[in-house]
């Protein structure tokens, strides 16, 4: 059966009000305010973004969604974990204080900003999923306490899965800090000694603490890398490389089960948005600037389906520009792994309707 994939197309350079019209429009026509029942708690996922970042979803545009839940008779608040590596987001006061600097606050948005995950990350459930690597998945607890889900995903490209849309942002985003480890303990970077300047960057970054000095250079200790990629994106020399030898899929398919153990309890509760502008190589967990763009803007997808509107994100960007997003940001990465093993264990469909709506 197909998934309806909604979409509004964006010139590129959309200003922010265009982007606040196209979600509030796509948020109407898919009738989102169907799946809210009175008073339910509605949690809004969505990605601050790093440090200075200015790429991240607009908080104009989480605003309007904080105001059609509202109008649906739903509590919303807006919902994130922390991160494992060393940033802005690394607990939640710090994640908090980063979200009112980046205009989250409650009075630009009309919700409160609760973190799903609790003080340090590890506030969690064990849920079951019919999961090929897992049986069961540690999801943040207050996610299991939500009555349904709007997340709300920036699709860029992402350093170890290629491409960063909504099955990651289920499945990084609301996993907790032990779920996260879980998902990042199979690919593990090394250094390539000859390139590295010992700028000791990647050991300030890395959240393991699992990069050392050695002879003069960085060296990352085997038995304690937990495989996150984060010292490849701290690098700025080209000179941490991945363990090709390593089983690139089991990130992407632990991924795509934590995602679905975001969701499973919330059949018919949750909707995903997929906003393409600003799109950029890397993530939002990197402080980037507008010019730093990878292709230029597409518009925003909407759909009740998280692998319809991820196909659609891939397609999309390969029918404008040759490649899938995920294969522009990161050419050696098979971005697609996460989207078909979520199809396989059933969280979604990868056949869907591309329904084109104007503003």
């Amino acid at each position: 059966m197909q998934s309806q994939v909604y979409f509004i197309k964006l010139a590129d350079g959309a200003n922010t009000t265009e982007q606040v019209q196209a979600i509030g429009k796509l948020f109407d026509v898919a009738e989102v305010s169907s799946i809210f029942s009175n008073n339910d708690f509605v949690g809004i996922k969505f990605h601050v973004g790093e440090g200075s970042n200015n790429t991240r979803v607009k908080p104009e545009l989480i605003s309007e969604l904080v105001s059609k839940v509202k109008e649906s008779s739903g509590v919303p608040f807006l919902t994130e974990t922390s991160t494992l590596y060393k940033g802005e987001r690394h607990n939640a006061v710090k994640h908090l204080m980063q979200a009112h600097r980046q205009g989250f606050g409650i009075e630009n948005v009309g919700a409160p900003f609760l973190m799903a995950d609790g003080l340090l990350g590890n506030t969690e459930y064990e849920v079951a999923i019919p999961g090929e690597l897992h049986k069961t998945v540690n999801i943040a607890r207050e996610i299991k306490g939500a009555d349904a889900l709007l997340v709300v995903s920036h699709a860029t490209g992402c350093t170890s899965t290629g491409l960063g849309a909504c099955i990651k942002n289920l499945g990084m985003g609301l996993a907790s800090r032990k779920g996260k480890r879980r998902q990042h303990s199979a690919v593990l970077p090394t250094v390539e000694s000859s390139q590295c300047t010992n700028c000791t960057k990647c050991m300030r970054w890395c959240p393991a603490d699992a990069i050392v000095e050695q002879n003069g250079k960085a060296y990352i200790v085997p038995e304690k890398c937990i495989g996150c990629g984060e010292c490849i994106a701290a690098c700025r020399f080209d000179a941490v490389k991945y363990d090709f030898t390593a089983d690139e899929g089991y990130l992407q398919k632990s991924m795509a089960e934590h995602a679905y153990g975001a969701v499973i309890d919330k059949p018919g509760k949750c909707f995903y948005f997929n906003v393409m502008t600003n799109m950029t190589r890397n993530c939002d967990c990197l402080t980037k600037n507008p010019d730093e763009k990878l292709i230029p803007d597409i518009g925003i997808l909407a759909s009740n389906d998280p692998v319809a509107i991820d196909q659609a994100t891939q397609d999309l960007t390969e029918a404008a520009h040759g490649h899938t997003l995920g294969k522009l940001a990161f050419p050696h990465r098979n971005s697609d792994i996460q989207i078909k093993h979520a199809a396989q264990i059933g969280m979604g469909s990868l056949a869907y309707k591309l329904i084109e709506v104007e503003i």
